[in-house]
């Protein structure tokens, strides 16, 4: 398929999820009122400062050992939507495995630059890096997000906190969103939006990266998440790509939630990789 050919009614249309899943709001009350349960469960270590803009703060959850490996989730939202404090109950899966996680919040467009935002992302992780043993998390960081948060992911790989990636349904070239009714809001031009994007970097971090995306998803979705895989396999990249069976957009993250659940597995080879 090819983006630009098509007309800006389909491009927006190939780009909405919450269209294409006609249950959309009902899985993300779910999600939301299973993170608000988790947090409830878990406060000891929510809403810690890490910049001076509102939502620059982490949500911790430190493991039983501190130098259990550390899950940490970038949450999505096409970058202009959502909050950290709806996705915590998504760690479940790692958690449960004797893992720490963490989730970033992040200030969203428009009040923020996509190189802002990508800028925040890497200053979180430096406090990450410098703060975390106080709070219980001294363990290697497997990076992980969904959607916007996947790219995110692959744009703060190289960060020397970040051992291994893991980037689910993720945008990795932001030329087709540049074109889309998601700009409205994001503002790219053409120079802002190829500093961003993944793909249009000559090579990346020699670090592993799990790529994953539903088989249910969104056509162009796919493409980008199996393009990315492909540029960084030309690159001598690690890299890996699956499809998960029936997956949408949003029931994918299933398979993070779950102790038992593919992400999960995916993310523990990641740890054991780079051990």
């Amino acid at each position: 398929m090819n983006w630009g050919a098509m007309s800006r009614a389909a491009r927006d249309a190939a780009y909405n999820n919450t269209m294409a899943v006609q249950n959309a709001a009902e899985l993300h009350a779910a999600r939301e009122s299973a993170s608000a349960a988790f947090r409830k469960a878990h406060p000891e270590h929510l809403d810690l400062r890490y910049g001076r803009r509102e939502r620059n703060s982490w949500d911790l959850f430190p493991a039983a050992n501190p130098d259990a490996p550390c899950i940490v989730f970038v949450h999505g939202g096409y970058w202009q939507r959502n909050a950290k404090d709806q996705f915590a109950n998504l760690i479940g899966g790692p958690y449960a495995r004797g893992w720490a996680a963490a989730l970033p919040g992040y200030t969203l467009a428009p009040d923020a630059s996509l190189t802002e935002i990508v800028a925040e992302i890497n200053a979180a992780l430096d406090w990450l890096a410098a703060n975390g043993s106080a709070h219980g998390i001294t363990g290697k960081v497997v990076l992980s997000g969904w959607s916007a948060g996947g790219h995110l992911t692959a744009m703060a790989l190289s960060h020397a906190k970040v051992r291994a990636g893991m980037a689910i349904s993720g945008i990795y070239d932001l030329e087709p969103i540049r074109h889309s009714y998601l700009n409205v809001k994001l503002g790219l031009d053409e120079a802002t939006s190829r500093r961003n994007s993944p793909m249009a970097q000559d090579g990346g971090p020699m670090k592993p990266l799990s790529l994953v995306v539903g088989s249910a998803e969104l056509l162009l979705l796919r493409k980008q998440t199996a393009d990315f895989a492909g540029h960084r396999a030309r690159h001598g990249l690690p890299v890996t790509y699956e499809e998960i069976p029936g997956g949408d957009h949003f029931t994918v993250m299933n398979e993070l939630a779950s102790p038992a659940g593919r992400i999960t597995t995916l993310i523990r080879q990641l740890f054991e990789r780079t051990a």
